[in-house]
């Protein structure tokens, strides 16, 4: 891990750990909460492993929070805003070919907005397992062509085009272009972890 890669990985497994204790929950709860194993789980917590974004989500799910509580430092914040620097959003996804998915802000649960800044490279694809039920994403491309594939069905967008689309079934990312492809993405996540706290209520 680079040394950016490393920070961030640290503290995530901070983060995930503070959640984890407040709980009061051994490692074993939290692995079967997830749904991920206990070696995972004890890799994110000491900051060896750089987590992909699909464990992420189970994790931030299973202890009721929203992704950015676990993968953002603090940003600046007042009773009215809290904003996030230029660089200081988290990079949850980097390509083969040099191509980023950053976190840049988020509301808190239940009901998760988060927004993303991604770029591709010429040739890379990330693909997302479905998210919670109801789930939803709106995406426009600020430069380049990319391609979104929602439940197997392939859409082609250029510069300036949109997409809405159900985040709740797999679906995928792509640029099958010359050219780097830039986007923004908002992410709607309705009632996240609200079975988790439903359960321990």
């Amino acid at each position: 891990m680079d040394e950016e890669t490393e920070t961030l990985a640290l503290g995530i497994g901070r983060r995930v750990r503070e959640q984890r204790q407040a709980r009061e929950w051994t490692l074993d709860r939290l692995a079967a909460e997830a749904g991920v194993s206990r070696r995972m789980i004890v890799n994110v917590e000491q900051g060896a492993v750089n987590p992909s974004i699909g464990t992420l989500l189970r994790l931030a799910d299973a202890l009721g929070v929203r992704l950015p509580a676990l993968v953002q430092a603090r940003a600046e914040a007042s009773d009215l805003v809290e904003v996030t620097r230029r660089g200081d959003g988290a990079v949850l996804w980097v390509g083969e070919h040099g191509g980023r998915g950053v976190l840049v802000a988020g509301i808190e649960s239940p009901d998760v907005v988060e927004l993303w800044d991604w770029a591709l490279e010429p040739g890379e694809r990330h693909a997302s397992e479905a998210h919670s039920t109801g789930t939803r994403e709106l995406l426009h491309v600020i430069a380049g062509e990319v391609v979104i594939e929602v439940a197997g069905v392939a859409h082609a967008l250029a510069a300036g085009d949109a997409l809405t689309f159900s985040g709740d079934v797999d679906h995928a990312y792509a640029n099958r272009s010359a050219g780097t492809a830039r986007f923004s993405l908002a992410v709607f996540e309705f009632g996240v972890g609200s079975s988790h706290r439903e359960a321990r209520s």
